[in-house]
């Protein structure tokens, strides 16, 4: 059981500063990982990265992990950190691109500078399904599915080797998928939500509500 969740979860990849002010220095990294950051340049970094997404390595996922480091990690927004055996296994038993002709539409790579070693990039991910999927029908489908747009990173060290993946969704709003990103979204968009709340859409929880409510008399008695 663990396994199917983690793979339902995993398997979605396959999906300023002022003018007019002197920019200030990055502060120093503060990584939440034990794994020594990266010395490549930036450039190194990017070419990198989307050496690693190329479609014969896909992340691992088409090379045997072999771009993967030993201490991999796959952390998103709510699932994970998953260590590198469960996120190869997650891709072996499941796969959304037998169910979707998925186009990432990928853009604006860019090398973090206040976290050596990372790599961030776009995904504003359009999906079209052609097969059934968990009891989902393509008929019945009737228009793509348009996700949110998504934030992805990855962490590389000294040789390169991928040590950590994750993305999150940056605007929920946007796309007919309930502002979901990643598997969840594909859940969603074609009818068959997963029954847990981090894999619905935004609802404002009951506390928040009322904090909202006690708000707005405080500002009824303020005019």
């Amino acid at each position: 059981m663990r396994l199917i969740w983690t793979s339902v979860v995993v398997l979605a990849l396959f999906v300023g500063s002022s003018a007019f002010s002197t920019p200030t220095p990055p502060p120093p990294a503060i990584s939440t990982t034990t794994t020594k950051a990266s010395t490549m340049t930036p450039e190194q970094l990017i070419a990198r990265a989307q050496e690693v997404l190329a479609p014969e390595v896909t992340i691992g996922t088409r090379d045997g992990g072999e771009c993967l480091a030993d201490d991999f990690k796959f952390c998103a927004a709510v699932v994970g950190p998953l260590p590198k055996d469960e996120y190869l296994r997650a891709f072996a038993t499941f796969n959304l691109m037998d169910s979707f002709d998925i186009e990432p539409n990928i853009f604006g790579f860019t090398a973090s500078p206040y976290q050596p070693g990372r790599v961030y990039w776009f995904s504003n991910t359009v999906a079209t399904m052609k097969a059934p999927f968990f009891g989902a029908d393509p008929k019945d489908i009737k228009e793509d599915l348009v996700f949110p747009p998504q934030v992805f990173h990855l962490d590389f060290n000294d040789e390169g080797k991928v040590t950590e993946l994750g993305f999150y969704t940056v605007d929920r709003q946007y796309g007919n998928t309930g502002g979901l990103g990643g598997a969840f979204g594909y859940f969603y968009g074609v009818g068959k939500p997963l029954p847990v709340p981090e894999c619905q859409p935004f609802k404002p929880s009951f506390r928040l509500r009322m904090l909202n409510f006690v708000g707005k008399i405080l500002r009824k008695f303020e005019k």
